[in-house]
């Protein structure tokens, strides 16, 4: 369990190394994010922080969550997120939080939203070769056969079918860090990250990092 923000996509863009070679980043705005509510072990079970980012006008929001966020004095904002730490005593309520909390070189975990593709067919959501393209063949792009008609004459659960494609939660994990901003909040993350430009994003530290630091303690 670590700390990690909320961030936006704002785009790609390239990064020349030390030896010049060219490195394809993902630019996030992460943070600041203000620390909206503190949970222990003693009242909730367990230790987590529930952070803010892009602030909103309290007129904007319903009053019970006008009630929360005036606990908090850091004002309303229209992302929350829900962070597991180890140990909340190092806090406080209203607390800012930026990329300060990330370095250099460190392997994250970049969660979002994919790029919502509307109906797709097989052949683009689920990679299906398709039939013959000429020589009288009337199965193009069809999916084929999709169960059997006697026994037990029904299509089984999980079957690969034509239907929405894309707009889903996708997490890619051991991404590396190649550059930050403090004074802008910026982080350059090597590769792409999922959904488009100006999308909400959660910035965790990758699994085979929190796994190494675990097995250390």
């Amino acid at each position: 369990m670590s700390l990690g923000l909320i961030g936006k996509k704002l785009g790609m863009a390239q990064v020349f190394s030390a030896t010049g070679e060219v490195i394809p980043v993902t630019v996030i705005e992460a943070g600041p994010c203000a620390i909206t509510q503190i949970k222990n072990k003693e009242k909730e079970g367990y230790a987590a922080l529930q952070l803010g980012f892009l602030p909103k006008k309290e007129t904007k929001v319903t009053k019970p969550l006008q009630g929360h966020f005036k606990k908090s004095g850091s004002g309303a904002f229209r992302i929350l997120k829900e962070f597991r730490v180890d140990d909340v005593e190092s806090y406080q309520m209203g607390q800012e939080l930026n990329v300060e909390i990330f370095v250099v070189g460190q392997k994250v975990a970049i969660t979002g939203v994919s790029k919502g593709k509307g109906f797709a067919g097989v052949i683009k959501r689920w990679g299906f070769s398709g039939g013959p393209a000429s020589h009288g063949s009337t199965a193009h792009r069809t999916p084929g056969s999709i169960g059997c008609s006697a026994y037990p004459a029904r299509v089984f659960k999980g079957r690969k079918m034509p239907g929405h494609y894309g707009a889903a939660q996708v997490t890619v994990d051991n991404l590396e860090i190649v550059d930050r901003q403090l004074d802008r909040n910026l982080l350059f993350i090597k590769g792409a990250v999922p959904g488009g430009k100006n999308g909400m994003v959660i910035i965790n530290l990758s699994k085979k990092q929190l796994t190494e630091k675990a097995v250390k303690q």
